[in-house]
């Protein structure tokens, strides 16, 4: 019986993802991943994990990501949803399957996987998920209008299942940074200020120490939030 926690991370293989699959393995945690790009594999290697080829938007990707890690090493105690930079079109020009495709990535693949890991979370006392979520969620940008829509959604699904599962002691939370990034190359074509509160944005590894806290026992009465990491950025209290 694996006795390792076992954390599945999907959108992994680089950025936000790469950077929480890494800073787990590091952890001990046995990490089972996901990812469109071919170069999952080669990451799963690296870390000793295994690796599932596919799309966080297609409900059978989902399926036997859940499945081939179970199969593997008999249980899950984590997921970190991450997902990929939406599109950032002007509002009226997004098109119902432009809406469509994005609800999917950054709202119903959130539900499916709770679906997928629920019971075997319950089963085992408890779990945790992690949603890498935006600190304009609950903000709405124009420039980023999947964000204060579909984010929000996910953030509202968020509260309500960590209220549902609670007395089974599995934790949601959602994490809403600014902007992350190894160097400020990777950010081009973005509206990055100048004033960053350390002169850079946050590094991936930096925002996986975070994610990390919100999964471990550490932070078992965290429940159902949204925990921002955007230098005050937001306006809400």
């Amino acid at each position: 019986m694996n006795l390792k926690k076992v954390a599945i991370i999907t959108a992994a293989s680089r950025g936000i993802g790469a950077g929480c699959a890494k800073d787990l393995a590091a952890r001990g945690y046995s990490v089972s991943l996901m990812a469109r790009s071919e170069s999952i594999l080669d990451l799963a290697q690296e870390l000793d994990g295994i690796a599932v080829q596919g799309s966080i938007s297609v409900f059978e990707d989902l399926e036997r990501l859940v499945k081939v890690t179970l199969d593997k090493f008999g249980r899950i105690d984590a997921v970190v949803n991450g997902f990929g930079d939406p599109p950032r079109p002007d509002l009226l020009d997004i098109d119902d399957q432009m809406w469509n495709d994005n609800f999917e990535m950054l709202f119903l693949s959130v539900v499916r996987i709770a679906r997928l890991v629920t019971e075997t979370m319950r089963q085992q006392g408890g779990g945790s998920i992690v949603n890498i979520s935006a600190c304009d969620s609950q903000e709405p940008e124009l420039g980023t209008p999947f964000s204060g829509t579909l984010r929000a959604a996910m953030e509202g699904f968020t509260k309500l299942y960590a209220r549902r599962y609670r007395a089974d002691h599995i934790r949601m939370n959602s994490v809403a940074p600014f902007f992350v990034a190894d160097s400020r190359s990777e950010l081009e074509g973005w509206d990055v200020p100048s004033d960053l509160m350390w002169d850079r944005p946050a590094t991936y590894s930096e925002l996986a120490k975070v994610v990390a806290f919100l999964i471990s026992d550490d932070a078992k009465f965290i429940t159902g939030t949204t925990l921002k990491v955007d230098e005050a950025r937001s306006a809400g209290i």
